[in-house]
């Protein structure tokens, strides 16, 4: 065997390996989405994955250990995902635009990964995750204040505080309702959810933004 193909056995083990991790995660989001976290099993995961429950062990000792690798991966994915959306807003940008902008890209996010609403807000969590959470809790919520104070230069830090936590708070409550919905259904609530952000917003941010003379509700007459 030559020198080369010496090297490139170990990479091609690494690339196989990555890709059974990949398989496991993806069967593993699929049987917490349908079971929840705590009922789940390591056999339900290996038969979702369509391996042996010793194939499973080869790379994760237990269900929790599974557990916080697709945390940790849905939480980096997460953070680049909010940099994006709460970046600064140009003043000529309207109200409902920049508002809509933010909540479709989390709404995305969570659609595309509806298991991080599940594992994240679910109970019995591995206590690793639960601080990773709190921790990008804490950092979202920083962000949305930097954000807000861009908007509300005379605000004091406790209103901006304030203020970013029932954004915050609304959304969730918004996006679980979302996530409980499909098709037509679901974009209703998506446009539910903008229009109470933008009319708790409106009122403080005042005219700040560029929007048009009058808020126009997304209701259907």
């Amino acid at each position: 065997m030559s020198e080369n193909e010496q090297k490139e056995q170990p990479r091609r083990r690494q690339a196989r390996g990555e890709r059974r991790i990949a398989q496991l995660l993806e069967a593993a989001a699929n049987v917490f989405c349908t079971t929840g976290y705590t009922a789940a099993s390591t056999n339900a995961i290996a038969r979702e994955a369509g391996v042996s429950p010793g194939t499973l062990y080869q790379f994760f000792p237990n269900k929790e250990a599974i557990a916080i690798e697709l945390g940790e991966r849905l939480m980096h994915e997460m953070r680049e995902t909010y940099g994006e959306a709460l970046a600064p807003v140009d003043p000529a940008t309207p109200l409902e635009e920049a508002v809509g902008a933010a909540v479709d890209r989390f709404i995305a996010f969570n659609c595309d990964h509806p298991v991080f609403f599940a594992l994240m807000h679910g109970p019995d969590l591995p206590g690793r995750i639960t601080e990773e959470h709190d921790a990008l809790h804490a950092t979202l919520l920083a962000r949305v204040e930097d954000l807000l104070g861009s908007l509300l230069p005379d605000a004091s830090p406790a209103d901006l505080t304030r203020t970013a936590q029932v954004c915050l708070s609304v959304h969730k409550a918004g996006l679980e309702l979302v996530l409980a919905h499909e098709g037509a259904e679901r974009d209703a609530y998506v446009r539910e959810l903008k229009d109470v952000l933008i009319r708790y917003l409106e009122p403080l941010v005042g005219d700040r933004l560029g929007r048009p003379a009058a808020v126009t509700t997304t209701r259907s007459a």
